[in-house]
């Protein structure tokens, strides 16, 4: 009996302290958003969160394998787009994300597709069978993603101010096509991106 308790509190101990680790950034509260900017119909699971978090600069690899962080972007609103081979919706986001990247390249804006495949050897390939080429990714294969925010949906993206603080996401698919996405865009970057 008590060995059985013992165990079930380390158990307990360890599923806090597992969770209070995840949960440290978005616990760090850094200053208030304001008034949030009213959505599109296509951006209604986008959550805009009402005080930016700090979070840790944490490395991903590049196709390159050099390591790479988000620190590099700022200045610029940075949109951070988690995906994976394995991901039917993921594969639909890509020539939109590829398109908004065209489109939105010399503004104020950087848009970081993050693999989270365990294998970035596959992930070429895998582009490069559905015609997506060109499209740059980062990896992150030991989801080092989750020392800032949860990688158990994808796709997912998510948004950071100028200074690298957490800003606001959507978990899930986003018509990213959609023609109400770049006035939307334009008015995150007016606010964040300075």
């Amino acid at each position: 009996m008590k060995l059985c308790s013992m165990r079930l509190i380390l158990l307990c101990s360890f599923v806090l302290l597992n969770n209070s680790v995840q949960a440290h950034s978005l616990q760090n509260k850094l200053y208030d958003t304001g008034e949030a900017i009213p959505k599109p119909r296509v951006m209604t699971g986008f959550v805009e969160m009402q005080h930016a978090r700090g979070v840790p600069d944490v490395p991903f690899i590049d196709e390159a394998g050099k390591t790479q962080t988000l620190k590099q972007h700022q200045g610029k609103l940075v949109l951070v787009n988690l995906w994976a081979t394995w991901c039917a919706p993921c594969l639909r986001e890509i020539p939109e994300l590829q398109h908004l990247k065209q489109e939105y390249q010399g503004k104020n804006i950087a848009i970081v597709p993050i693999s989270i495949d365990e294998e970035p050897k596959d992930v070429r390939p895998f582009l490069t069978q559905h015609n997506f080429s060109d499209y740059q990714t980062w990896f992150d294969p030991t989801q080092n993603i989750e020392q800032i925010i949860p990688a158990n949906v994808v796709p997912a993206t998510y948004f950071f101010d100028a200074k690298g603080n957490l800003v606001g996401f959507v978990r899930g698919y986003l018509d990213w096509g959609d023609k109400d996405v770049i006035p939307y865009l334009d008015k995150l970057i007016a606010k964040y991106g300075q």
